[in-house]
């Protein structure tokens, strides 16, 4: 009798040893919930609905300003051309239709704030992604920034 109970014991003893056998259960997102934030991910935003990060938040544009296209094309040539060129992509983007590609807010953020917009924008991590080579701050004025633009939208 004794040595059963020493039996029983052991294999008491045995068995509890070795670890949990209970799986570890994760709970997971329900199934809506994960299709919400993918489409939320995915979704196709309208690149001129996207103001960008800086002190522009908004521009109404009229006819085309011949004297600030030509201070917009002196600006240019002096400041951005190391850089960019019109019509093909060189260290960064080639600037023909920018102006249909993105919002004019977005453009002039991008011209006066580039540090903050590559760290808070996604188009603008996109394109620093894309050229591997942050915008560099020109340090225009809102109106040299707003010349430059009018030349761009000659640039279509």
């Amino acid at each position: 009798m004794k040595l059963k109970l020493i039996l029983v014991a052991l294999v008491i003893a045995v068995s509890s040893c070795g670890g949990n056998d209970k799986k570890e259960v994760k709970k997971e997102a329900p199934v809506k919930e994960v299709v919400k934030e993918v489409v939320k991910e995915t979704a196709k935003v309208n690149p001129m609905d996207d103001k960008g990060v800086g002190p522009i938040t908004n521009i109404t544009l009229g006819d085309i300003d011949e004297s600030l296209v030509a201070k917009g094309k002196e600006i240019f040539k002096a400041k951005c051309t190391a850089c960019h060129k019109i019509k093909k992509r060189y260290i960064g983007p080639a600037l023909k239709g920018v102006t249909q590609r993105q919002s004019p807010e977005w453009i002039m953020n991008m011209i006066l704030n580039p540090e903050k917009m590559i760290v808070e924008n996604k188009t603008a991590k996109e394109l620093l992604k894309e050229f591997s080579a942050p915008m560099a701050n020109q340090h225009l004025t809102q109106d040299e920034a707003r010349a430059v633009l009018e030349y761009f939208r000659t640039k279509n």
